[in-house]
């Protein structure tokens, strides 16, 4: 396993601590494991929200997202360094959109989205190769929410969870 090699100067930035994942990406192992880890608080709160409310708030976390990826990919020099983890955040967050509530839920909604991060089917390897920038950093990660989410769709209908 490839080790995370952090500049622990990110705390000094607010920018890079928040697309540090609040410093989960830190994490010498797997920090997208530990960014996604970390949004799960997050998402818990806010599957207690209205759905518009929730959709606004994803994307309105989407597009600081790429404001702060962007800025922090230039700054390190690097156009997607491992522990840049907001983009984890919100592909997490799109992953549980309407999702049942329950702990075993956030379990399979948290293995689902890292599985499709971490495998990049098409068209997310594509995406995460060719767009640049804070939007290329997202983007990826956004669909690999979205193909989560519908395999927990799928799940659910099945299962007769909603």
């Amino acid at each position: 396993m490839k080790r995370n090699h952090v500049p622990i100067n990110i705390f000094k930035n607010p920018i890079h601590f928040l697309a540090f994942g609040l410093g989960s990406g830190l994490s010498p192992y797997a920090p997208g494991t530990a960014g996604t880890l970390a949004a799960v608080p997050l998402v818990w709160w806010m599957q207690h929200l209205s759905p518009s409310t929730y959709v606004l708030l994803t994307a309105l976390f989407f597009l600081l997202g790429i404001w702060l990826c962007h800025v922090t990919a230039k700054d390190m020099n690097e156009h997607d360094h491992s522990g840049i983890v907001w983009d984890e955040f919100v592909g997490y967050m799109i992953t549980m959109f309407a999702a049942p509530l329950g702990w075993m839920w956030l379990f399979v909604g948290f293995l689902l989205f890292r599985f499709f991060d971490v495998v990049k089917p098409w068209p997310v390897s594509v995406l995460d190769k060719k767009v640049q920038g804070g939007l290329g950093i997202m983007l990826d990660d956004v669909m690999a929410g979205v193909y989560a989410w519908l395999v927990m769709w799928i799940a659910v209908y099945f299962m007769g969870a909603n």
